[in-house]
Parts: structure tokens; C-alpha cells; sequence
């Protein structure tokens, strides 16, 4: 093994300039043929031989392309790489008159790494468009997130609700700061996994937790492989090999998990005296693992779903759903406190409508508009995935430019929602504008209007944006209903700073720095149900 890995060292010194020279003569070669293609590209900064513009984006990305569309217009040229192509979408305007041609880019670009997570194509969030893709679509909104089965698991995140209610009742009881961006994450990670798998031990949902966090770890860094071909099987990071790590102890778990809910379902079958396979009945149902094994069973199917198939899509369940929670309700907890009039209309239309004797709830929050605002405003400033990302597959003629097949697109959310073009003082945190009279009332944020699109648009759109859009603002009304919330004040400080809002740079945007909060009741005793 020594031997074979001191070779090439010793031969690439002399080799570096021939490489150089046919890198060099493969990229001209390339450039000349795209640029003889497709003459009417989007506009484009200077490149770089070799990297293209991979210099132009610093950390974190979503800023670094909405420095580069502001300077050269809502469509722009990119080139990761010596052959990775991209357009980037910067306006509202210039993604509606994209997504007029959405047939034309149905699939998500898979890399390395979520090759190796969605075992290749077997989920959902990947996978190429056609007859599964479709099945797994209708099947995650009639079912697996439809607004049946979001109501029948409500009180499993009431519970996790509950829990963290109950840290900060103890912190105030103590005098003590609390760390609420922990007891979010945890939050949201217990209640989405157990929405999955309603009986999963305490042991194997910290596990679950570990999985996904590393997960999004690895699915958010940058990766040389998927955009310098010769770079590609090296493992330069060393990322592919934390992917598989990771991925082999998620499916270890999920093996358990699925094993498990089999033992049960046999068991169930055999008290009832039934014979035959159950087919898919929401009545039977505990969790979302559930369905899946229940559409799998059914004969019936149009598409039959395989043992990766669950577990790929219990993956994308996993990932997408836990982190987002948390986050968004992070910021909109911070932006709140940095905002006190706003916290204060906030806790006033909770007084109105909801009152002091019973906990807020999901079902509140359709008679709750400034909460929805708050919510919406939170969603256009820090939307939790920054990024939309589709893949051409045949060419694109928009506002006069041609997008070339196999290019990436990227709708950079963060910077649709700033527009100016849209909003005035976009940078400016108002959630008046969402209330009648404003200049975003009627705005919502499932895809129909392109200022707001947190949640993407068309056909991969987020499933589980009903769940996010009743969960969320009721999660975070809670604290604002039960608790006032103080910015710890610094040693030598005669007043609290107002929280910084620093970005982090990875796949789901999170604050850089935790929020350390001091709890305060604001009902004693504080409510123990909602509706």
C-alpha cells in the first residue's frame, strides 16, 4: 500500500505542466464548443482558467451570489469548475418568467454525496421525475403529509412542545439562562422523528438526531468532486468517506426501526385473525413508517416500493424536516426580541384571541393574522434553505438568453425574497407589510408568488410546507405567550445588546451563535393544554 501511494508522488513534479497543459486544452476545447452553442448565455462575471468563478464564492454562498446577481442582473452565468455550468436566479421577476418552462428543468442535481445518502435514487427528494417520482409525490400529500395524517400526529409535537416549555419554567425557576436554540433543535428533531416512528426508544432517537445533524453536515459542504471531474473518486475531503460512514449507521437505524414496526405489524395481524396483508387504512395507522409500509404491501400499487425506498424516504423525512423547525423558529424569536413593538401587537393578539387559561395551539393559528405575519416576514428575511436547485434537460430560451441542457439552476431564495423590486426596505424587518392594507397582504408563501418562496415553487416544491406553515408559528407563539425572554447583559454593562444576526454558513441557515436567552413566566401558572 506504501509503495503504490509514494508512485505517483514521485512522477508529479515532472507530470504537473503536462496535466496542466491538457486540463488547459480540454477547457478551451469546451468553452469554445459551449460558447459556439449557446452564444446567448446570461450575463457572466470574469472567469478564472480551471476554476471558472469557484472564487467568487465565499462563505456563505447565498450572500456571495447575492452580491454577484446585484452587480449583473436577476439572470447570471456561472461556471464552477472547468465544466460544472449554472444560471442564477436573483428576482422575483426572473423566476416567474423562468419557471414559465419548468417542464424543461424537472430534475434536482445529485452529487456525490446525496448519491451515496439517497441510495443513488431511491427517495424522493432526488429522484428523477417520472412514474415513481409521481407515485411518491401524491402519496406524500394525500398521505404521509396530508392534512389528515399532520392532525392525527398533533399531539406528538405538543408533547415535545411541552418539554421544551417545561426546561424554561425550570431555568426561570432558577434564575438561569437557557441555551433555546439546544432545546429547539431538540425539539424539533424528537417531534419529527417521532411522527416517523411513534415507539422509537430515547436511546435510538438520539441517535436519529446525531444522524441527521451530521447528515446536513455533509450534504452542506463544498465538494471538490462535484465540480472537477478529474478530481472525481479521490475522496480529497475525505467526504465521501464521512458520507458512507454516516450513511451506514442511519441505515443500521432505520433496519432497526423498519424490523421493529414488521414484529409489531405481525403481531397485530395475528390478534385480529387476519390472513391477508393489510392494505393503506390511516385509521390502522401509528406514524408515517407506517403508510410507507403500507403502500409497499399493497398489490394493488401502480409502484411498488422497496426496502430502499422506505428508508431513503424516511432519510429525506428526516433531514428536511428537523433542522428548518428549529431554525425558523429561532429567528423569528430573535427578530421579535430585537423588534419589542412588535413582540408586544404579538403578545397582544395571543391576549385577544387565545387568552391566559389555555396553551395556544395549531388550530389558533388561522385566527392569528399578526402571527401568520410574523411567520411570513421571518420566511422572507431567513428563509431556512436558501437555495432551490434544479437541472435542465433540454434548452431554455428566457428574456432573450438560451440556458444550455445540463445546467444547473439556482433560485437564490434569499435574495427573491430582498428584491427592491418588490419590497420596499427590504432589508427591514416589518410584518405590517403582510397585514391588509399592506403591500404583501394576500402574499403566501406555498409557491404561487415568487417574492415569497421559502419553500420553492412548482413541481419539487416542499411537501411539507402545510406541516411548517401550522406547526411553526404555533411553536413559537407558545413562547411568546408563557414567557417574556431577556438578552443575558454582558459583564460591565449596564443594558443588553441587541442580538446579533449572524448567519451560519451550511445547508440549512441557521444563527451562527446560539440563542442564550433568561425566561421570565408571563402566566403563573402557566397553561397546560391547548385546544
Amino acid at each position: 500500500m506504501e509503495a503504490a501511494a509514494v508512485a505517483p508522488v514521485a512522477l508529479l513534479p515532472a507530470g504537473v505542466p503536462l496535466l496542466l497543459l491538457l486540463a488547459l486544452s480540454t477547457l478551451i476545447i469546451t468553452r469554445w464548443r459551449w460558447n459556439n452553442r449557446n452564444s446567448r448565455l446570461p450575463p457572466s462575471p470574469m472567469a478564472l482558467p480551471l476554476i471558472g468563478h469557484l472564487h467568487l464564492i465565499r462563505s456563505p454562498p447565498h450572500r456571495a451570489l447575492d452580491r454577484i446577481v446585484a452587480r449583473y442582473g436577476p439572470l447570471v452565468y456561472l461556471r464552477l469548475g472547468p465544466s460544472t455550468h449554472c444560471v442564477v436566479v436573483g428576482t422575483a421577476d426572473a423566476a416567474r418568467d423562468l419557471l414559465k418552462h419548468e417542464a424543461s428543468f424537472p430534475e434536482r442535481p445529485i452529487t456525490v454525496v446525496t448519491r451515496h445518502l439517497a441510495y443513488d435514487d431511491a427517495g424522493f427528494a432526488f429522484a428523477p421525475y417520472g412514474p415513481h417520482w409521481r407515485f411518491m409525490k401524491r402519496l406524500c400529500m394525500s398521505e404521509l403529509l396530508g392534512p389528515r395524517t399532520v392532525d392525527q400526529l398533533r399531539p406528538v409535537r405538543e408533547a415535545e412542545l411541552a418539554a421544551v416549555l417545561g426546561a424554561a419554567r425550570q431555568a426561570a425557576a432558577r434564575g438561569e439562562r437557557i441555551d433555546v436554540s439546544r432545546h429547539l433543535i431538540s425539539m424539533s428533531n424528537n417531534a419529527i422523528m417521532r411522527m416517523v416512528a411513534s415507539a422509537l426508544p430515547g436511546h435510538m432517537t438520539e441517535a436519529a438526531r446525531d444522524c441527521a445533524k451530521r447528515v446536513a453536515e455533509v450534504v452542506g459542504a463544498f465538494n471538490i468532486e462535484d465540480y472537477v471531474g478529474f478530481c472525481r473518486g479521490w475522496d480529497l475531503q475525505g467526504l465521501t468517506r464521512r458520507t458512507r460512514e454516516v450513511r451506514d449507521k442511519f441505515d443500521a437505524l432505520l433496519e432497526t426501526m423498519i424490523t421493529a414496526k414488521e414484529e409489531k405489524r405481525r403481531r397485530r395481524q395475528q390478534e385480529q385473525g387476519e390472513t391477508t396483508t393489510t392494505t393503506t387504512n390511516n385509521n390502522n395507522n401509528d406514524d408515517l413508517l407506517d403508510i410507507l409500509m403500507d403502500a409497499a404491501e399493497d398489490k394493488n400499487s401502480e409502484v411498488r416500493l422497496t426496502r430502499e425506498n422506505i428508508k431513503a424516504f424516511v432519510l429525506d423525512i428526516l433531514t428536511a424536516g428537523s433542522d428548518t423547525t428549529a431554525t425558523s423558529v429561532e429567528w423569528m424569536l430573535a427578530y421579535l426580541i430585537n423588534h419589542p413593538a412588535c413582540m408586544d401587537k404579538l403578545r397582544a393578539e395571543l391576549d385577544a384571541v387565545v387568552g391566559a387559561s389555555r396553551l395556544v395551539g395549531e388550530l389558533d393559528v388561522p385566527n392569528l393574522p399578526y402571527l401568520q405575519a410574523v411567520f411570513k416576514e421571518t420566511l422572507r428575511l431567513q428563509p431556512p434553505a436558501v437555495f432551490a436547485q434544479r437541472e435542465t434537460i433540454e434548452p431554455v430560451h428566457v428574456r432573450g438568453y438560451v440556458i444550455p441542457p445540463k445546467t444547473s439552476v439556482f433560485f437564490n431564495i434569499f435574495s427573491i425574497g430582498r428584491d427592491p423590486g418588490w419590497w420596499e426596505d427590504p432589508l427591514e424587518f416589518r410584518p405590517e407589510r403582510f397585514m391588509p392594507g399592506g403591500a404583501g397582504a394576500g402574499v403566501d408563501p406555498k409557491g404561487q408568488h415568487m417574492q415569497l418562496l421559502p419553500f420553492g415553487s412548482g413541481r419539487r416544491a416542499c411537501p411539507g410546507m402545510g406541516l411548517a406553515m401550522q406547526a411553526v408559528p404555533a411553536f413559537l407563539a407558545a413562547l411568546v405567550q408563557c414567557f417574556h425572554w431577556a438578552v443575558p447583559i454582558p459583564q460591565g454593562q449596564s443594558t443588553a445588546p441587541p442580538l446579533d444576526m449572524e448567519e451560519e454558513a451550511a445547508l440549512v441557515t441557521a444563527r451562527k451563535h446560539h440563542l442564550i436567552l433568561i425566561p421570565t413566566p408571563r402566566l403563573n401558572p402557566l397553561p397546560a393544554t391547548a385546544t
